[in-house]
This record gives structure tokens, C-alpha cells and sequence, in this order.
């Protein structure tokens, strides 16, 4: 869709972008958003490809991925062997509501600042336990919690101007246990609900991370592995306002698909315990 209120693209911004931050910019990536709909109150785009952020970049403490990451380049990421955890990057791409074509522009990051409740790199990235490196306007620098950064359907902790610049996924998050389980209307569609459940390395214990089916990504946490009955009354205890409710489902179907799923993983994980 053509754009027809931007008066300038700043195409090659300074290594630091944002510090001339005023009202009718955007930040672009990708795009696969901006260019999908009317956008009349913008007046600037400022592309962030040009910066050259490295995509992927292993470290001791674990995996960055930057902003602009496309989809493409984390769905063919060789991680390492140890990284048992890492088959998520690639279940979370076949994940997205988009054809190839998209995977070649989208990126983590845009996903990410959307903040829909079927994003697919939010869930990855609660999943993994990540964090978020923010940049401000003024120059100042925070991080935040992948968990803590999507508040509501197409809301999120970004103030004006900031910009997210990193995800940061630990080592030990990436060496852990998985299971998945997702469920959508069609076999292409967008997800009604997306589950993942993971363990430290050696132990006993369950993260449960729960989306799409949510406004926002909610984890429930155990030292130990629940029995059926624990984890079915810790999804039921969750506060009524938190499911999503569109044409993909209601907030009672979710809830429902919810425990079912739920407690598939914990099926699977426990299995994963016997000699």
C-alpha cells in the first residue's frame, strides 16, 4: 500500500537513531505492517536496516538477536547441538499468519513491538526468558523482561520514540526442555492459542508460557512438575480479563484449549523424566 503522507525516509540514520524524535515518525524494518494499512498520521520513516545490526550473534551468555533480524535469517540460524531449546526459533516462524515472501522482510523485533497476541516472537521470547534492550530519545538505555514488555492487545511499554534494539536469550534457557502445543482454525491460520513448556537443565521444575490465547503472554511457574489437578487450577485462577477474544475464538474456547494443552505438555515433560 503506498503511503501517501510521508514527506521524507531517512535512509541512513545515525548509529544511535532516534535523539531528533518527534511526533509523525516511525521506525522501519521490515515494514510488512506499516505498508499493510493506512498509516495517516505519519510523516517520516527513519530505516533501521541500514544500520547493519549484526542478525545473530552467539555469545557465552547466550544468543542476541537484533531488532532487525529478519524471520528468514532466525528460521535458518545452525544454533549448536546443546541448544535443545533452539528448536522453538524455527516453530515459532512456521508460527506466523505470512507466506516466505514475508519471512524475507519481517523481522523479530516488529513482531515484537506489534505486540498482537498471536505473535509468534513474543511467545518465542517469553518462552526462552528474555530481555529486551530499549534505547530512548534522550541517549538512556533500559531492559526489560520479555515477560513484563507486552501489556495488552497492541500495547506495550515502548514510550514515544524508543526503540527496541536487542533480544537477549540466556544459555541456560536455550539448553532446557521443551514441549509446544498450538492450535489455529485452519492449518494456515492465526493461532488461537500457543503454548510452550519448558525446564532447566537436570531439573524438575515447569515454566509454562501462555499466548495468542491471552491479551498479553502469561508464565505460571513451578519448582516441580504440577499434577493435573495443580495446573488446571492455576489456568483457571487466571483473572477472566486477560483471554482474547476475536473470530479465531472466544475467551472460553481459549481457556479450554488452554488447560487441554497444558496438560499435553505436562504429559510430555513427565514421559521425559522416566529411566
Amino acid at each position: 500500500m503506498d503511503l501517501n503522507t510521508i514527506t521524507e525516509v531517512v535512509r541512513r540514520p545515525s548509529e544511535r537513531p532516534g535523539t531528533d524524535w518527534h511526533e509523525g515518525d516511525a521506525w522501519l524494518a521490515g515494514g510488512t505492517w506499516l505498508y499493510s494499512t493506512d498509516q495517516p498520521d505519519l510523516r517520516r520513516l527513519i530505516d533501521l536496516t541500514a544500520l547493519g545490526w549484526e542478525p545473530l550473534v552467539p555469545t557465552a551468555e547466550g544468543l542476541e538477536i537484533a531488532a532487525t533480524c529478519t524471520i528468514r535469517d532466525l528460521y535458518a540460524f545452525p544454533w549448536p547441538l546443546e541448544w535443545t531449546a533452539a528448536i522453538l526459533f524455527r516453530r515459532s516462524c512456521e508460527a506466523f499468519l505470512s507466506s516466505f515472501k514475508v519471512w524475507n522482510a519481517a523481522t523479530v523485533g516488529g513482531n515484537i513491538c506489534m505486540s498482537l497476541p498471536a505473535g509468534p516472537m513474543i511467545t518465542l521470547a517469553v518462552a526462552l526468558e528474555a530481555r529486551y534492550e530499549l534505547w530512548a530519545p534522550d541517549g538512556s538505555v533500559r531492559t526489560v523482561d520479555a515477560l513484563d514488555f507486552v501489556t495488552g492487545d497492541h500495547r506495550n511499554v515502548l514510550a514515544p520514540g524508543e526503540i527496541l534494539r536487542r533480544i537477549t536469550v540466556p544459555a541456560h534457557a536455550l539448553r532446557g526442555r521443551t514441549a509446544h502445543r498450538r492450535f489455529t482454525l485452519t492449518r494456515l491460520g492465526r493461532s488461537t492459542v500457543f503454548l510452550v513448556g519448558t525446564q532447566r537443565p537436570g531439573a524438575n521444575d515447569l515454566l509454562l508460557t501462555v499466548t495468542a490465547g491471552t491479551t498479553r503472554p502469561v508464565r505460571l511457574a513451578f519448582d516441580s512438575l504440577p499434577d493435573a489437578r495443580t495446573l488446571r487450577q492455576r489456568i483457571d485462577a487466571l483473572p477472566a480479563g486477560v483471554w482474547f477474544a476475536d473470530p479465531n475464538g472466544t475467551p472460553d474456547h481459549r481457556r479450554h484449549l488452554t488447560r487441554y494443552f497444558a496438560e499435553e505438555i505436562r504429559r510430555e515433560l513427565t514421559a521425559g523424566d522416566l529411566p
